[in-house]
């Protein structure tokens, strides 16, 4: 497992999320951006050198797609020295992991649900939940509940790209959230396991993740190993 096939596997990811959403991908002078309007986010997705020459025709894109944030993905060999005077700022820092799906699915799932229907959800999650009823089939949706089955207390994806070349055997696990009243009760490893087992169901072996320094004790102890941490670098329109 390389960081090089984990950015891969986001760069399909989020295109996935634009095709479904009414997005779009684009390039510009050799560099790959992705059009987010749920979140009305345009993206660069791992370029192999930032230019200013580069940034300068996807933001005016940006612009008349209605963009609220450009978000840069980098990996940690790549100069983001052009992308101060253009107003970027650095952001979150994506760290790298991988496990088994082996090591990630429990025995029981514990109340997480996958589903391709949440009544609950409006907005930017209603919107993002179409690509899961895509097809062919690349994402599943799980969702736990609270005591009375009335209210989302925890949500997650994951992702296993058809016919992607050396990501055939590789999935991901995305926005896996456990809303702040309902966490230390096991829904996290759930959804987890839920969602990773439907990934290796599709042909997954192998799982990656982008975590947040907040999340990496809690992938660590299911499994997951730190390949490296990349960048990110964001602009508010």
């Amino acid at each position: 497992m390389t960081i090089a096939q984990c950015q891969r596997l986001a760069t399909a990811w989020s295109t996935a999320l634009a095709a479904a959403t009414g997005g779009k991908t684009f390039s510009t002078h050799g560099t790959t951006w992705v059009w987010l309007p749920a979140r009305r986010e345009l993206a660069m997705m791992f370029p192999e050198q930032v230019s200013a020459y580069a940034v300068r025709p996807a933001l005016a894109e940006g612009v008349r797609l209605g963009a609220a944030s450009v978000r840069i993905w980098l990996n940690g060999a790549v100069d983001p020295a052009e992308l101060g005077p253009l107003g970027f700022d650095q952001s979150w820092q994506p760290w790298w992991m991988a496990a088994p799906v082996s090591a990630v699915v429990a025995s029981a799932d514990d109340g997480a649900v996958l589903t391709t229907d949440v009544p609950d959800y409006s907005g930017p999650l209603e919107q993002e939940l179409r690509v899961v009823r895509s097809q062919p089939q690349q994402a599943w949706h799980a969702v736990t509940r609270d005591a009375t089955g009335h209210n989302v207390s925890g949500a997650a994806y994951s992702f296993h790209p058809s016919g992607s070349g050396d990501l055939h055997r590789l999935g991901g696990i995305h926005h896996l959230e456990v809303l702040p009243g309902y966490r230390r009760r096991g829904l996290a490893t759930a959804l987890l396991s839920a969602t990773a087992r439907a990934a290796g169901e599709a042909g997954a072996v192998d799982l990656t993740l982008n975590a947040t320094p907040q999340g990496y004790e809690f992938f660590s102890r299911r499994g997951f190993t730190l390949l490296g941490r990349g960048r990110t670098y964001v602009l508010t329109l």
